[in-house]
């Protein structure tokens, strides 16, 4: 099992971490399928767990595969190395690698998953030629390295990518900053040779220090940074899912919660010149007003985050991208404040809301089985619309449009013109 960061993947995984104990030894998978025979060939969901490539779990009950596998899927669950055993750089691993390359090996964990798919989901019932990636957080992030990565070419054929699409999606650190970090954490450590990291024990590794390793541009899993990739038309291009929560940000003490002048000062922090407009456009005269404008800006800005990203992403793909807004807020009489918060849909992707303790109401169960019926059927054909389902339109950028997911789904357009543009200018400068 791999400790759990838990407020990196949610505060509700608290509850449901079954182990506790770092190891390296996690390259582990699990499968639920109902087919009755191997010659079924039932299209497979491949599930990447967040965690900020620090923490996480394929064993977080949430997680489970056996609804979606009642309605069809062969589901998956990985393992890959996190933190520095998953990504450390350091200029002798780059040496002594034929391809010159280190830091990325949890990724290459994910891919050495999907190769164990291909060449063994035939005999759970599963077509390898229909395998969904599907990710949330830093699983989604991974589901767009892979997008990225040629080393990945053929191993998957659509990807859904959960609260984890942006301008900068697939983006990663240069290997020679990462080097750098990995030279100055063996120096904390007292080891002045790769040979004495290497001798020292792996919880001495893992245990302190304020270092924090993530995927890198390697030059091999990762010839160049995600949205480079994209806009030279050299990703893996299949169909792609994607979306945000309405309130990602809402686990976060400070979220909604701004005085008036705290609020002010925010927004002229960060958009310099452009504040004032930025006030004009979500304007607040008390603490009251403040703390609704920025959860509203916020939401916003998710919004047109990830327009700009399917925008991006149809100047060279030729695959139809699919975007969704879920803010169906989890019924909590203990906090109230989290709403429609960063993984709040993943009990309802899995159609598992009987894995947690809350006062379920019927529109969530009608959430959940609309919401997982999209899932199936977009691992099934590339298209989340199927019978008995409102219509989800693909993504046009003449016209964009974004899938509202809760007990009434419907298609909801972009913010009004002048605070998409201001909110598109803002995000393209940063």
């Amino acid at each position: 099992a791999i400790q759990a960061d838990t407020g990196a993947i949610g505060p509700w995984t608290k509850e449901f971490i079954f182990g506790n104990e770092t190891s390296e030894d996690c390259l582990y998978l699990n499968v639920w399928t109902a087919a009755k025979a191997s010659s079924e060939r039932r299209p497979v969901l491949v599930f990447i767990h967040g965690g900020a490539f620090t923490g996480g779990s394929g064993e977080v009950a949430v997680y489970d595969g056996e609804e979606l596998a009642k309605k069809g899927l062969v589901v998956v669950t990985i393992n890959y190395r996190l933190g520095v055993l998953g990504f450390l750089a350091h200029p002798e691993l780059t040496k002594e690698s034929p391809h010159h390359s280190s830091g990325n090996y949890g990724l290459l964990d994910q891919l050495a998953a999907l190769k164990w798919v291909q060449r063994n989901i035939g005999a759970f019932g599963g077509d390898a030629k229909r395998v969904t990636i599907a990710g949330q957080s830093a699983g989604a992030a991974s589901v767009h390295y892979l997008i990225a990565s040629p080393l990945a070419r053929g191993l998957f054929h659509r990807a859904i990518a959960e609260s984890g699409s942006s301008p900068h999606s697939g983006d990663a650190r240069p290997r020679e900053d990462a080097e750098r970090d990995g030279a100055r954490l063996a120096e904390s450590k007292g080891a002045r040779s790769l040979a004495e990291l290497r001798a020292q024990p792996a919880r001495e590794l893992v245990s302190g220090g304020t270092f924090r390793f993530g995927p890198v541009v390697d030059g091999w899993f990762l010839p160049a940074g995600g949205p480079a990739i994209l806009a030279q038309g050299k990703q893996n291009d299949v169909p792609t899912l994607t979306g945000v929560n309405a309130d990602e940000g809402s686990a976060s003490p400070t979220y909604g919660r701004a005085s008036l002048e705290e609020y002010q000062k925010r927004v002229r922090d960060r958009f310099g010149e452009q504040s004032e407009e930025f006030l004009r456009l979500y304007p607040a005269r008390s603490d009251a007003e403040a703390a609704q404008a920025e959860k509203e800006s916020a939401r916003h800005e998710d919004l047109v985050s990830q327009a700009l990203w399917a925008e991006d992403r149809a100047k060279t793909a030729k695959t139809r991208t699919f975007l969704y807004y879920f803010d169906r807020v989890i019924p909590w009489p203990r906090h109230p404040e989290y709403q429609a918060f960063h993984t709040s849909e993943v009990p309802y992707v899995f159609r598992n809301l009987k894995m947690l303790d809350r006062p379920w109401e019927p529109a969530d169960w009608k959430t959940a089985d609309l919401v997982s019926s999209y899932w199936v059927h977009f691992a099934t054909k590339g298209d989340p619309n199927g019978p008995g389902l409102p219509e989800w339109p693909a993504f046009n950028p003449g016209a964009p449009k974004v899938m509202r997911l809760d007990d009434r789904p419907a298609p909801i357009p972009l913010p009004e013109v002048g605070r998409t543009d201001l909110l598109r200018n803002l995000l393209k400068r940063e």
